[in-house]
């Protein structure tokens, strides 16, 4: 004969994202199929990011630009290469 293993309730509402974090890492989403739905998902991606290498020295003088232009490293990353890449053709 084979025990079936307790499984604990769900709580109805966790007070904190730490509360919800410590229950599942504790317990398992299979224990539960009768309260999870399969959902269809259609996403768009609007912008796309790459990750280059450079070196510390780049990045430091890039960040500190961009603060003093008041805006993200990553956009003034994108002005500077694209006006580079059109000077040299």
């Amino acid at each position: 004969m084979s025990k079936k293993k307790k499984v604990d309730p769900i709580p109805d509402e966790f007070i904190s994202y730490e509360q919800a974090a410590e229950f599942w890492d504790k317990h398992d989403t299979t224990h539960y199929p009768d309260k999870f739905q399969t959902v269809k998902v259609v996403g768009e991606l609007r912008h796309r990011h790459y990750e280059i290498p450079i070196d510390g020295d780049v990045a430091l003088s890039l960040r500190q630009r961009a603060r003093r232009a008041g805006g993200p490293p990553g956009r003034l990353a994108s002005e500077l290469l694209r006006k580079k890449l059109q000077a040299t053709g």
